[in-house]
């Protein structure tokens, strides 16, 4: 990975083995992304994405990028909890797939969210009857789907080849249907995915 992003012109200040180096290193060097898996030393359980969490905390203006190799859910959600702005929570298959990995990062530079499209797909099938996202149309769950994935209200409309207005009712659609009014304080947008990912 370091290669590839040498590779690709971008400078990797570190490449460290565990959680408590990468909280350091974070502090002195103060990066603009960092990019964790989920599962470090010395457990290899969750060490990766508590401190994905603690910089979010810590240094909102650091972006996160979560590796995972399996879909996990719950940790998604984790992560996304306080903000869905300069963070992903990616699979690792994702980083073979060039270009994706490195719209991911850009989005995430920007301010935006990349969430896995396939984590976005393994829970909008897990969705259930009794679910507020089972009353949304298939129309507004592929458009909430591309919202998920951090895409702009534009680049929902060249992916999914819709007007923009055709997005902004459906996405309005989506925030009634899931009952998230206007509250000052608070993106819908991001109410919205975090509804998804708990659902």
């Amino acid at each position: 990975m370091v290669r590839l992003l040498v590779e690709e012109g971008h400078e990797v200040l570190a490449a460290v083995p565990d959680a408590v180096t990468l909280l350091k290193e974070v502090e002195e060097r103060q990066p603009d992304i960092v990019v964790v898996d989920i599962r470090m030393p010395p457990t290899h359980t969750d060490e990766g994405l508590r401190a994905a969490v603690e910089i979010r905390e810590r240094r909102p203006s650091v972006g996160v990028l979560v590796l995972s190799q399996h879909i996990e859910r719950n940790y998604a959600a984790q992560l996304l909890a306080s903000t869905a702005e300069r963070v992903g929570y990616l699979l690792k298959d994702r980083v073979a797939q060039v270009e994706e990995f490195l719209d991911a990062l850009e989005r995430i530079h920007a301010g935006g969210a990349a969430i896995d499209p396939e984590v976005v797909r393994q829970l909008v099938i897990r969705t259930t009857h009794g679910d507020p996202l089972a009353r949304l149309t298939p129309r507004e769950r592929t458009v909430l789907e591309a919202l998920a994935a951090g895409l702009t209200n534009a680049a929902i409309a060249r992916r999914l080849h819709l007007s923009l207005s055709s997005v902004e009712k459906n996405l309005n659609a989506v925030f009634d249907k899931l009952e998230l009014s206007h509250t000052d304080g608070y993106s819908r947008r991001i109410l919205a995915v975090l509804r998804y990912l708990e659902s």
